[in-house]
């Protein structure tokens, strides 16, 4: 992208978290200052690609599972800028034309906004589709935004989809008492689906030290990173039951091909799981 496209109020002399992950994805929604970032975190952790990669996979399969499941409200925290495999995409391939569905996106950058607006409206998406510029760590403005008032019944089953944000999310932030504010707002039927980094202890120790010094290198950024146990993760589902197979690695969520070489090394550095609320 050039100087010329830079949306109103987007800083691009600071590298942000939402466009470095969109150039991790082979997106072109990001910026030099942006790139130059992600080549350095790269030197850092080469498993940042391969596993940024992963974690779109795993929330198309989320989508894909959800939709068969008869759920058809989707809303995208800190859903980046736009990059191939968006949720409306997905759900637009995957449903018959005439069947009705809702996407929100919420994100609170504002060139994710600006471009997310853009794409929409391209694809003549707006009807059921639409951007909720707020930040995640305020749910009240996320519920009474006008798109999502606009476009999601929270009465009825939702798919909330928290994939790759959690981690930007400290101690400060009350990240329990945030999970317990949107469970409530879901309805019976409903789906929570997570991924958060971690380093577990079966991490090869070389390995171990690039993800310390990724973390490291986010405190640069307007998103400071942290890694979570499994233990500390499995409470923000609220005791609901997890669907099969329960909190796993991101490429053990119901693969769809054989776990490459690559892939199997991002193993000890993500959780992912999915949690359907009870009746």
């Amino acid at each position: 992208m050039t100087a010329d496209e830079v949306p109103p109020g987007v800083d691009i002399e600071k590298p942000s978290a939402a466009r470095v992950y969109d150039w991790y994805l082979g997106g072109s929604q990001n910026w030099a200052v942006d790139r130059e970032f992600g080549r350095r975190v790269e030197k850092v952790w080469p498993l940042i690609r391969p596993i940024s990669r992963q974690n779109r996979a795993f929330m198309n399969r989320v989508v894909e599972a959800a939709l068969d499941a008869g759920v058809r409200q989707f809303v995208d925290l800190g859903s980046g800028v736009p990059t191939a495999g968006n949720v409306h995409e997905i759900v637009r391939d995957r449903l018959p034309e005439d069947e009705p569905a809702a996407v929100v996106y919420v994100d609170y950058e504002a060139v994710a906004a600006a471009h997310s607006t853009l794409i929409l409206e391209r694809e003549d998406a707006t009807d059921w589709a639409g951007l909720a510029q707020c930040d995640i760590r305020d749910p009240a403005a996320v519920f009474d935004d006008e798109a999502t008032r606009r476009l999601i019944d929270w009465s009825e089953p939702v798919c909330l989809l928290m994939i790759t944000v959690l981690h930007f999310i400290g101690p400060a932030d009350d990240p329990d008492g945030l999970m317990a504010t949107y469970r409530a707002k879901l309805a019976p039927g409903s789906w929570l689906a997570v991924t958060h980094g971690t380093c577990t202890e079966d991490a090869p120790p070389e390995r171990a030290a690039e993800v310390r010094r990724f973390v490291d290198a986010y405190r640069d950024t307007s998103n400071p990173a942290y890694l979570r146990s499994a233990e500390e993760i499995l409470p923000w589902f609220g005791g609901w039951p997890l669907l099969e197979p329960g909190m796993t690695a991101l490429p053990d969520w119901r693969p769809e091909q054989t776990v490459s070489a690559v892939e199997a090394e991002t193993r000890p550095f993500a959780w992912c799981a999915v949690a359907r609320r009870p009746s």
